[in-house]
């Protein structure tokens, strides 16, 4: 019996995450957390009876107490509430499935208390890589990839040297707009951006995957994780999403992973890690798939992908500022504030305007994303 917490249980990763523990039967759930939407999260937990919930929000957390009265699940709330539960003593693995730069806190704690880590939470690495990679190696802690893309880096990765890695293939499908050029993004909505071809993802994500800056953090985050250097990493548009990605070793060998577009199967593979379990669901028909797409990705309509590049290759605080600039831009066109292209054109400003720091203390990239926000507060 495997025992597991989950940070941003509510969420798309968070409820599969569920899904998968459901099918298989001997995984418990020991902590939920969710950032307001108590509804579904009282549901998870009256269905998995975990001994800790965390709520960001906390009037949410209150409210929480009140409906599950009846039950033994202690409420917490606000960064002590989510990094209590990061720690459970029983725990094996925590589940990163919160968006945003609130997971780099607990997941720190996590890995001092020997946790391994189900990572879902691409901020963590893109802004604190160099203090995250080196203390889960102190601690001897496992740093197990969930995104598709890394996953698949991870899978193609078993059974070879590192050190024979030529280069990654971080493959993309091209979003919504593949093809595009910035004429036709002049007038794009929030609804049209949302329309993802392949995957169905939370809402940031979506919008995070039609501009390319999901690729650009995924890109930064595949640094870290493989320690490999940013030049290493080719982003390939691959628009039916069965090549999760791949690798290419010095001798000119790839290996690649491929299955159909289902986030459950690299979720479960870093639950089970490494075992590999049976997984319902649809199968691979290669007679029917007939062909497999390739392109190069268009940095020039998709420049946030340049800049993500650009910011990888600074490190120090720079690839804060490129998160923190996206993440509250992306909240400005979903709230329909701003237009579809300022988003890119934002993190751009703010990139520029920044005075980059190596080597950031947690509380200097903390810094670095208040400053962020800060600047696009002013400018509203």
């Amino acid at each position: 019996m495997k025992n597991i917490a989950i940070l941003g249980s509510t969420g798309s990763i968070g409820t599969q995450t569920l899904e998968v523990v459901r099918e298989n039967q001997d995984i418990r759930v020991l902590g939920l957390s969710a950032g307001s939407n108590i509804t579904r999260l009282e549901e998870q937990i009256r269905e998995f009876r975990p001994k800790l919930a965390a709520v960001w929000n906390e009037e949410k957390a209150k409210e929480l107490r009140l409906r599950i009265a009846d039950l033994d699940t202690r409420v917490v709330s606000g960064m002590e509430g989510l990094t209590e539960l990061a720690v459970i003593h029983e725990t094996d693995i925590l589940v990163t499935a919160i968006v945003g730069m609130i997971g780099i806190r607990p997941t720190i704690e996590a890995i001092r208390a020997g946790k391994d880590i189900a990572l879902a939470n691409k901020e963590t690495l893109v802004t604190a890589g160099h203090i995250i990679m080196p203390l889960a190696r102190e601690k001897n802690v496992s740093i197990l990839p969930v995104d598709s893309e890394h996953s698949a880096i991870f899978q193609s990765l078993r059974g070879n040297d590192g050190k024979a890695v030529k280069k990654i293939l971080l493959t993309a499908s091209g979003g919504p707009f593949r093809g595009k050029k910035e004429e036709d993004l002049l007038d794009i909505q929030v609804e049209d951006a949302l329309k993802h071809p392949n995957w169905s993802m939370g809402r940031k994500i979506t919008i995070d995957s039609s501009t390319m800056v999901n690729k650009g953090l995924e890109v930064m985050e595949a640094r870290w994780l493989f320690d490999v250097k940013m030049d290493q990493i080719q982003v390939v548009i691959q628009p039916q999403s069965i090549i999760h990605s791949m690798v290419e070793y010095v001798d000119g060998a790839v290996m690649a992973q491929l299955g159909t577009p289902d986030m459950k199967l690299p979720i479960q593979y870093a639950l089970y890690y490494p075992e590999r379990r049976y997984l319902p669901g649809e199968r691979l028909d290669f007679w029917k798939l007939g062909r497999l797409d390739f392109e190069e990705p268009d940095m020039d309509t998709f420049y946030a992908l340049a800049l993500a590049y650009e910011a990888g290759r600074a490190e120090g605080t720079l690839p804060t500022v490129f998160n923190a600039a996206n993440e509250l831009a992306v909240k400005m066109f979903l709230d329909r504030e701003i237009k579809y292209l300022e988003i890119t054109q934002i993190i751009e400003d703010c990139m520029r305007a920044h005075k980059n720091k190596e080597n950031p203390t947690l509380q200097e990239i903390l810094e670095a994303e208040a400053e962020v926000y800060e600047r696009i507060e002013s400018r509203r």
